[in-house]
């Protein structure tokens, strides 16, 4: 019997398809894309990018030449542009504002053949530090309200190029998604005094079907409500609300859970296209009129990130309902990845 589940953090309905579940074995995974015969983020191409914002390399290294390990440039064809004022206004009951943001690319290696799966947890430290520090710079301007860390692996997923990077927006509004998880965080604290995510971190370490793996440190879990099969979230489990917050010694320990959560997804479903997000809290700068506006958000937020493997299409069901239909129940899923062998 199929099952509808709702999504706390989001009120998201899903409908967990159970009599057409499915094993990893049962996806069609896209055939692997073709490389570009020159590759910008190849080392001795640095300028065919626009120069870097960012960048770990050796002492002594020149910018925007080989050497680096992680290079931050902006997108040469950015969704936002930096430039200009935000320029808000009406349009009858319309509401319009300039395409004001940032939109940076992170180079994550050097070499065009590995992913992100497959760097050392040393190499993955310092792709998080580059988000870290990019976060950090970004939220000193006071028209930017959210800085959006996201990766898209394979063409599948949105990759335009293969070599592996991830991205950085930041934009003049909170999106919709995180407004959802931000109010349900301050309500369920209002209400109760406690973190939503912690509630759920402690029942679920509790039932254990859908904890993938857990250490003093962070949790792997695939949700309850899932809307896709074997969408997974990696949790702190100490109560953080802000990402940027991190010291480096601790990007060294997240790095070391984020690598198992990527080999386990690699290794179980044979390298998938796949899409994470980091979600972590907006910019606190006061806005006008609402000086209180993100009074409680170190209480009652927790910054998490979210991998979705693109297994599924999204069709008119989806669309035309918000309902999401997910032919792998989350207890199945992580069965799956916790019996996959990882070493780091």
């Amino acid at each position: 019997m199929p099952e509808l589940r709702m999504d706390p953090i989001r009120h998201r309905t899903v409908i967990i398809a159970v009599e057409r579940a499915r094993r990893p074995k049962d996806y069609q995974i896209p055939e692997e894309e073709r490389h570009l015969h020159v590759c910008p983020f190849c080392y001795g191409n640095e300028d065919k990018t626009p120069p870097e914002v960012f960048a770990i390399r050796p002492p002594g290294s020149l910018p925007n030449t080989p050497g680096w390990s992680v290079r931050v440039t902006p997108n040469k064809y950015p969704a936002l542009r930096i430039e200009g004022e935000l320029q808000r206004e009406g349009v009858g009951i319309f509401d319009r504002m300039a395409g004001i943001g940032a939109h940076e690319v992170v180079i994550e290696n050097p070499d065009h053949d590995r992913s992100l799966a497959d760097l050392s947890v040393e190499e993955i430290r310092d792709v998080l530090l580059a988000y870290r520090e990019r976060i950090r710079d970004l939220r000193q301007d006071k028209r930017f309200r959210y800085i959006l860390v996201f990766k898209n692996h394979r063409a599948a997923a949105g990759a335009s190029i293969s070599h592996s990077h991830s991205q950085i927006i930041a934009t003049p509004v909170t999106p919709f998604i995180v407004i959802q998880e931000l109010k349900t965080a301050q309500e369920h604290y209002l209400k109760k005094e406690r973190c939503i995510f912690c509630d759920i971190i402690k029942q679920e370490l509790a039932i254990g079907k859908r904890v993938v793996k857990a250490d003093s440190d962070y949790m792997l879990w695939t949700p309850f409500a899932s809307s896709f099969p074997f969408e997974t979230w990696l949790f702190p489990l100490k109560h953080r609300h802000d990402f940027a917050l991190l010291a480096d010694d601790e990007l060294l320990v997240l790095a070391r859970a984020l690598k198992d959560m990527l080999l386990r997804i690699k290794l179980t479903l044979n390298d998938p296209p796949y899409n994470f997000v980091l979600h972590t809290c907006p910019s606190l700068t006061p806005r006008p009129g609402k000086p209180h506006y993100w009074g409680t958000i170190e209480y009652d937020y927790h910054w998490h990130i979210e991998l979705i493997p693109r297994l599924t299409r999204i069709a008119g069901f989806e669309w035309g309902t918000g309902f999401y239909i997910n032919p792998t129940p989350p207890e199945v899923a992580a069965e799956e990845l916790r019996n996959i062998r990882i070493k780091l």
